[in-house]
C-alpha cells in the first residue's frame, strides 16, 4: 500500500511520470559544467578493469559510460538552445574550466575503445575530444579573461586543474592511437600536449597555493574538487607512460626525460593522497560537513581511477614489477569507491523524484476555494 494510499489521499495519474519530467528538466537547467566527470571516472575505471583481466565488470562500465557520454551530449546541448546567456555565464565564471570534462571524456571513451579494438570509434572520439580541446582550452581562459568583472584568486578552485587534465588526455589517447598507425605526426602531437600539460599544471598549481595560502577556504568547496589536483599529476603520468611505449623516432621528447619527469610525477601524486583524505577528515569529521552525494564527487572517483591505470602502465614500461602490482590492486579499490558515488547518485534522484511526486499529490488533493 502507498504512503498515498494510508494517509488517505489519491494519486492523480499520471503523476510519477509527471514528477520524473519535472526533475530531469530541473536538472538538465542547472546541470554543472563539470557533469561530464561521470564518464571520465567510469571510462578509466573500465579502462583499469580491463588491464587486470575483469572484462565482463569493464565491458558493463564501458557500457554504462557510453550512454551517460550520450545522455550528457543531449542534456548539454538542450541546455545551450533553451538556456544560452546560463551556459555562457557558466563559460566565463570561477567554473568555466569544468567544461574540459567533455574534452577529457571524450579521449578516455576513446582510449577505452582502442582497447577493445574499435579503431573507427575511437578516431571519431579523439577528434571531437581535440577540437573541444581547440574550442574551450582557449576559450574558457579569454572568457574569465574578457568577463569584464576582475580577477581574484578567490576564484581559482580545484576544477582548474581540468585545464591541465584535458590536455593530458589528449596525449594519452592520441599516443595510444600512435601505436596503431604509421607515421610521425600522432607521436610529435601527443609529445607536444603532453609538455603544455605539464606547463599548465605547474601554472594552475601555483595559482592554487597562492589561492590556499592567501585566501579563506570554506569546508565545502575544499575536497572534491581538490582531488583533480591529484589526478592531473596521475593523468600526466599515464601520458608519459604512453609516450615511451611509441616505436623509436616517433617521439619528439627524450625518452629518459619523459621517464624522470613521469617518476617524479607518481611520487607526487603518491604523496598527496594521504594529506587529500586527511583534508577529508577534517571536512566531515572534524567541520561536522554532512557527506552526502554532489556532482564534484566524480572529480573525486576520476582520481582514484586514474591513480590505478598510471601506476600500472608506468610500472609495465619502466619494468618495475613493484609498480605494477600496486595499480592492478588499486583498481579494485577505484571500483569501491565508484561503486558508493554510484549508489549515492542514484538514491539522491530516486529521492528528489519522491519528493516531487509526493508534493504534486498533496496540491493535487489540496481543497479548492469557492
Amino acid at each position: 500500500m502507498t504512503r498515498a494510499a494510508v494517509s488517505g489521499r489519491r494519486r492523480p495519474p499520471g503523476t510519477w511520470g509527471s514528477a520524473v519530467t519535472s526533475w530531469l528538466a530541473s536538472s538538465v537547467e542547472d546541470l554543472s559544467p563539470g557533469a561530464f566527470a561521470f564518464v571520465m571516472a567510469t571510462g578509466i575505471i573500465s579502462t583499469a578493469l580491463a588491464g587486470d583481466g575483469a572484462a565482463t565488470a569493464s565491458a558493463v562500465l564501458a557500457v554504462i559510460a557510453a550512454a551517460g557520454y550520450a545522455l550528457l551530449w543531449v542534456a548539454y546541448v538542450w541546455r545551450a538552445a533553451w538556456r544560452p546567456r546560463r551556459l555562457l555565464a557558466d563559460l566565463a565564471g570561477p567554473r568555466g574550466f569544468s567544461f574540459l570534462t567533455l574534452v577529457a571524456a571524450s579521449e578516455v571513451l576513446a582510449s577505452r575503445a582502442l582497447t577493445a579494438r574499435l579503431h573507427g570509434v575511437a578516431v571519431a572520439l579523439i577528434a571531437v575530444g581535440a577540437a573541444g580541446w581547440l574550442l574551450l582550452g582557449y576559450g574558457v581562459p579569454l572568457l574569465l579573461i574578457r568577463s569584464g568583472d576582475p580577477l581574484s584568486l578567490r576564484q581559482v578552485n580545484g576544477t582548474w586543474f581540468i585545464w591541465a587534465v584535458g590536455t593530458q588526455s589528449v596525449a594519452v589517447a592520441t599516443a595510444s592511437l600512435a601505436q596503431h598507425t604509421g607515421g610521425t605526426a600522432l607521436g610529435a602531437l601527443a609529445s607536444v600536449c603532453w609538455a603544455v600539460g605539464l606547463l599548465q599544471y605547474l601554472l594552475t598549481a601555483a595559482l592554487t597555493l597562492a589561492r590556499l595560502l592567501l585566501e579563506p577556504v570554506t569546508p565545502a568547496e575544499l575536497v572534491p574538487p581538490y582531488w583533480v589536483f591529484m589526478g592531473a599529476a596521475a593523468i600526466s603520468v599515464l601520458a608519459g607512460a604512453k609516450l615511451l611505449e611509441l616505436p623509436p623516432g616517433r617521439e619528439l621528447l627524450p625518452r629518459q626525460v619523459v621517464l624522470g619527469l613521469s617518476a617524479l610525477l607518481w611520487s607526487f601524486c603518491t604523496w598527496l593522497i594521504p594529506l587529500l583524505l586527511v583534508l577529508g577528515v577534517w571536512r566531515h569529521a572534524l567541520r561536522r560537513l554532512p557527506l552526502r552525494y554532489e556532482t564534484s564527487l566524480w572529480s573525486l572517483v576520476f582520481p582514484v581511477g586514474m591513480y590505478g591505470v598510471a601506476t600500472r602502465e608506468l610500472g609495465r614500461v619502466a619494468g618495475w614489477d613493484w609498480m605494477t602490482t600496486i595499480g592492478t590492486t588499486e583498481a579494485w579499490a577505484a571500483l569501491a569507491v565508484w561503486a558508493a558515488v554510484f549508489t549515492a547518485m542514484l538514491a539522491t534522484a530516486g529521492r528528489a523524484v519522491y519528493v516531487k511526486d509526493e508534493n504534486d499529490t498533496k496540491d493535487a488533493n489540496r481543497p479548492q476555494g469557492p
